[in-house]
This record gives structure tokens, C-alpha cells and sequence, in this order.
């Protein structure tokens, strides 16, 4: 049957209006060679977790914090719905409210319909939110105060540093929804980030100017404390808590952030296309193995050959990344 021609990738060259680019080869490799991993389910899936771990060290260096707490989300969606989550769980009021500017982003509109939190939005002057304005909606039940940098249909920045001032007035949150502008921002003069201000928490977004696969987006906090509040029970996992708002997610989005971090063991590895992987292990390094106790095979060209037969449990794989470890 022939393939249908709305099947074909997204041709960028006349794309004009899109926040999301073509990725970087490297993050495009990245993402297929970690398509199936899931950072939900860090305990299984160590090296994804390490490389989001990874990632939100460097969104943080970007965005003004030296020692990030975060996780690499699905997109700016989902970041500035969790931040308002965040905010609305610590809070003592039955009638939480968001303030934020017109230009806000329409995932708060989401996340106010989803979270059952009032969202108030306050006129802007040339497109950026009236600080005098917010001031005017902030009461006793606001939960947080949200500034927009770079936003999406003007690409203006809010006056971050006010609406952080009132925020804390008001012991609310300041979130920054700079999932566009993240990347943009550090090449100009704009006061926009935790090194600005006393921002929260914040949203960037590696899959729009830093060129990582979709989906790749970012919520970072100030203080691992925040996230807290969003923790839930994950019996049947071996982490205890998840905080994330999405259970399983891919772990493409995570290693094309930090391609560069592939290798971290410094074996070059190839596969999976089949469930069968090789690694460059040294002969000593294979015999090592050999010694205590698995059977492991080399491939003609000498590298390690693993076959992930119904046999092979992921605790079994465990230990085995345990013994290379020790080596």
C-alpha cells in the first residue's frame, strides 16, 4: 500500500509561525536511542534518571540557580500546570486563586479548570503585565503570582523582579513561565530568573530554542522542598514517590537535553534494534565478569554481547551494572 503523503515528517523550510524547531542531530540521535526508557520509574531506569538529572543541572545553570531541584516534563503545558499544583497544595485557603497577566499562557486556564483553583488575569501595558494591576487582584486566598518571560504571541517580558515583591507580600508563590524565552533571555538585559528575583519556580522549554526532541520541556523550583507537596505514592515502583504529573514518560526528551552524556561509562554501545546490545569492554574487563560468574560472549570485532532473553530480569541486569561498576 502506498504511504499516505500527510505522513511524511514536518518539512521546516516554510515554517514560520512554530516554537518548536527541527531538533540537533545529536538530540535527534539521542532520542531514539533512549525512545523506550521511562525517568518515571527511576529505579529501573538509572541512566535515564542520571541524565535528567543532568539536565536539570544545566537548565538550572541557564536560569540562575546554581543547586536546581526539577525534572524534565512533557512541555510547558505540563510544567505550568504542575507549578500551579505546587502552589495551590501548600496553601491554607479552600478558595485558592492565581494571579496572572492576560498574556499568560493558556495552560493556566487549563490548570485552574483541572486543579479547581480561581485563575484572576490582569490587563497589560504594550503587552506586559500591569504590576499595578496584579497588585489590585492579589488578596488573602492567592496562591501564587505568575510573570511571563518571552511571551507567545509577542515575545514580551513581564517585570519579573515587581511581580516577585508582590508575591512574597502576599506569601505567595512567583512562578515564571519562560518556556519559550529561557533560551533567549541569558543574551539580553532582562531581569527574568532566580538570579533576578525571587522566583519559585520556572518554566523552560528544551524542545523549542534549545533544539532537543519533542518533547522535552523543564520545571525547575528553587528548593526541592516544593515539590513536596505534588509527591505521591508509587507502590508497585521501587522509587517510594513520583512528582511528576505524568506516570510513564519517555526518556527521549531527557537524553536529548544532554546528548553529550550518552556515554557515560565511556563504553561505546550499540542497539538496541533487536533486544540485544554490544559495548566496547576491554578483554580484562570481560573476563572480570567471566570471574564472578556470568557468561557473557564477545561478537567477532570483540565487543560485549548481551542477548535480553524472557529470562533476563531487570534485577538480573541490575547486578550485572553493579559488577561492571566495580571493575
Amino acid at each position: 500500500m502506498q504511504q499516505a503523503q500527510w505522513a511524511e515528517p514536518q518539512d521546516f523550510d516554510r515554517v514560520l509561525t512554530s516554537m518548536c524547531t527541527e531538533p540537533h542531530p545529536r538530540a535527534r540521535e539521542a532520542a531514539e536511542r533512549f525512545l523506550a526508557t521511562n525517568p518515571g520509574d527511576p529505579g529501573t531506569y538509572e541512566a535515564v534518571a542520571g541524565l535528567e538529572a543532568e539536565a536539570v543541572e544545566k537548565l538550572g545553570a541557564i536560569a540562575g540557580l546554581s543547586e536546581p531541584a526539577g525534572y524534565v516534563s512533557s512541555g510547558g503545558t505540563e510544567s505550568n500546570i504542575q507549578a500551579v499544583r505546587i502552589a495551590r497544595n501548600r496553601a491554607d485557603t479552600d478558595e485558592p486563586n492565581v494571579v496572572a497577566p492576560t498574556s499568560a499562557h493558556f495552560s493556566f486556564r487549563k490548570a485552574a479548570e483541572l486543579l479547581g483553583v480561581e485563575l484572576r488575569t490582569a490587563p497589560t501595558v504594550d503587552h506586559r503585565a500591569d504590576a499595578d494591576a496584579v497588585a489590585e487582584l492579589i488578596d488573602d486566598d492567592t496562591v501564587a503570582v505568575v510573570g511571563v518571560a518571552g511571551s507567545t504571541e509577542y515575545g514580551v517580558v513581564d517585570p519579573i523582579p515587581a511581580l516577585s515583591e508582590l508575591a512574597t507580600d502576599a506569601g505567595a508563590l512567583c512562578h515564571v513561565d519562560a518556556a519559550w524565552g529561557g533560551f533567549y533571555l541569558p543574551f539580553t538585559d532582562h531581569d527574568w530568573h532566580f538570579g533576578h528575583a525571587d522566583v519559585d519556580t520556572l518554566t523552560i522549554d528544551p524542545h523549542k530554542a534549545g533544539r532537543a526532541a519533542v518533547p522535552a520541556g523543564g520545571l525547575l523550583a528553587r528548593s526541592e522542598s516544593l515539590f513536596d507537596d505534588l509527591a505521591v505514592d508509587t507502590p508497585y515502583l521501587e522509587s517510594t514517590a513520583q512528582i511528576t504529573l505524568t506516570g510513564t514518560r519517555s526518556g527521549a526528551g531527557v537524553a536529548s537535553a544532554v546528548a553529550d552524556a550518552l556515554a557515560s561509562r565511556g563504553h561505546d554501545v550499540f542497539g538496541p534494534e533487536l533486544p540485544l546490545v554490544t559495548a566496547d569492554l576491554s578483554v580484562p574487563m570481560t573476563d572480570e565478569l567471566r570471574d564472578r560468574g556470568w557468561r557473557v560472549s564477545k561478537t567477532g570485532s570483540g565487543e560485549l554481547r548481551i542477548v535480553c532473553m524472557p529470562h533476563v530480569t531487570r534485577s538480573m541486569l541490575r547486578s550485572f551494572v553493579a559488577d561492571l561498576d566495580w571493575y
